[in-house]
Parts: C-alpha cells; sequence; structure tokens
C-alpha cells in the first residue's frame, strides 16, 4: 500500500525497551543462585503487569508491548543462564566471592573496599556487587589473600591487595 493512503495517526511509534546490562558477545551469562532467583522474581513481576494493565485499548496495547519487550529480552538472559554454585572453599577470588582488598597506591591508598562479584544482571555498586565482567573484577580473580593485583584505570595503575575472601 502506498503511504498516501495512511493516515499518519495510524502509524504507532515502536516503544523504548531499555536495554539490560551489557554482556560481551561470546562471554557465558553466569549467575549466582541469588541472581537467578531474581530474574525469576522479575519475571514473575512482568507477567502480573502485564495482566493488570489499564486503560484505554490504546494504553493498554501500548504498555504490553513495553511489558511484552521487556520480557523477550529477561527472558533471554533467563534461558541464558549459567548457574554457578559459591565455592565450598575461600582460598582464592572466584565468581560468587566477596573480597576485601586494599588500594595500596593512587588517590585512594589505604582505602579498604569488599565487593561480591556476580553477574552483569545482579550488579549493583552501591550494594557491593560488581559484575564478573567489569575491569576490577578480572584483575582480583585468581587472586589469594595476602596477593596483589595490578588494576589500571587510565593513565594510572592501582595495585589491590587482597585481604579476605569469603
Amino acid at each position: 500500500m502506498s503511504r498516501g493512503f495512511v493516515k499518519e495517526d495510524d502509524q504507532e511509534e515502536a516503544p523504548f525497551i531499555p536495554p539490560r546490562a551489557a554482556l560481551p558477545d561470546g562471554v557465558p551469562n553466569y549467575v549466582t543462585p541469588r541472581g537467578l532467583q531474581r530474574l525469576l522474581e522479575e519475571r514473575n513481576a512482568l507477567e502480573t503487569e502485564r495482566a493488570t494493565v489499564v486503560g484505554s485499548e490504546d494504553e493498554r496495547r501500548r504498555a504490553q508491548a513495553v511489558v511484552d519487550g521487556r520480557l523477550a529480552l529477561l527472558n533471554e538472559r533467563i534461558v541464558t543462564a549459567r548457574l554457578v554454585e559459591p565455592a565450598p572453599d575461600h582460598d582464592e577470588v572466584r565468581f560468587g566471592s566477596t573480597v576485601t582488598f586494599t588500594h595500596e597506591a593512587g588517590r585512594m591508598k589505604g582505602t579498604m573496599l569488599t565487593f561480591t562479584i556476580v553477574g552483569v544482571d545482579e550488579a549493583d555498586v552501591k550494594q557491593g556487587r560488581i559484575a564478573f565482567t567489569a575491569p576490577l573484577a578480572r584483575a582480583l580473580m585468581g587472586r589469594r589473600a595476602g596477593e596483589v593485583a595490578t588494576l589500571q584505570l587510565g593513565a594510572e595503575h592501582q595495585r589491590l591487595r587482597v585481604e579476605r575472601i569469603g
């Protein structure tokens, strides 16, 4: 059909669906048990939201399209999730580990921080959770208590001493 016969009001703009946290190509979607549980809870909440959308027919259709888009992205993450159980020992920093480290050099010298290394959908720096894909996590992975990791931040090299692993 020619565009000349289509009313402009009939053209519905595709809804904007915010992307999920970035997962680099070829990198497995590792999740902790907590992370997988949260993904499943999020799916249940979205399904409930979709079923309870109110408003005119157009408003419901648009709102359901947004929820459907979010559900599609979420379901892709759930299907690709690779559950990693916590390591029984805490001898080295691994996925799921909580690691406390001290900055030995640079502008943060002497600062002690604690983070848990988690999947990309579970990461939240404010809650002390960093994605396993983050440069900080990659620098600390495989280190043991007492060992030092080096992290390149721009022109600055950060030296991070692993204090505790839990």
